[in-house]
């Protein structure tokens, strides 16, 4: 492998489709799964408005889409992706699944940490008088911050693994670059370098979340 100007240009661009992709599909799938999240704690049996029918439902659909292998999970949504973005390659066709996988996954993650508030919390809100999205916005997220966060911590360093099979069906960016060049020309040099800056992205986004979560974490201060 030759480390030229033009293997550099390849390997920013391949950052930049990676950095992309992932702050797409991060925000679009947080977008659908925050609500999803919201949804399953508050119809839950002990929860603010129980709902146990929907609840379950609820529940079944999350997993359903949970259980599919991502890498199967590109394949079967190419219709969709070609229908919402007119094709099936490039960072843009790569947030469709990226997106339907993701969001599954972090609505159950912002289940877990809303879970984790007090309930004597809940109870002294309604007490008060609080509406249910009272209780939501002003009680349920703002006491599950810090476990939020680290959450999104946890979700969208899956997503940038996600990216990277991603290039197995041409998306574009670093997993595009080892797949092409590292295994089908056995360059070992070019799948080392895109395996450390996929490691040092990863490390970036978890260093920066988990020092927004201790801040914001009432216990510690």
């Amino acid at each position: 492998m030759t480390f030229d100007q033009t293997t550099i240009n390849m390997l920013l661009n391949g950052i930049w489709e990676t950095v992309y992709m992932v702050f797409l599909s991060s925000l679009l799938s947080y977008v659908i799964g925050i609500p999803l999240g919201i949804a399953l704690v508050v119809t839950d049996r002990g929860g603010i408005r129980p709902f146990p029918l929907f609840n379950r439902v609820l529940g079944v659909v999350i997993n359903l889409l949970r259980s599919v292998p991502f890498i199967i999970l590109l394949v079967m949504v190419i219709p969709v992706t070609r229908l919402i973005v007119g094709k099936i390659i490039g960072p843009n066709a790569a947030v469709v699944p990226l997106v339907i996988s993701a969001f599954p996954y972090i609505s159950r993650m912002v289940e877990s940490s809303l879970k984790e508030v007090d309930a004597g919390v809940i109870e002294a809100a309604k007490s008060m008088g609080a509406s249910t999205g009272q209780i939501i916005w002003k009680v349920l997220l703002p006491e599950a911050k810090p476990s939020l966060l680290v959450g999104a911590a946890i979700s969208i360093t899956t997503i940038v693994g996600y990216s990277a099979m991603a290039g197995a069906v041409g998306a574009g960016g670093l997993g595009d670059i080892a797949i092409r060049y590292g295994y089908h020309r056995y360059e070992t040099n070019m799948m080392l370098i895109t395996v450390v800056l996929l490691v040092i992205i990863v490390q970036i986004i978890q260093e920066v979340f988990m020092r927004i979560s201790r801040k914001s974490d009432k216990r510690i201060r």
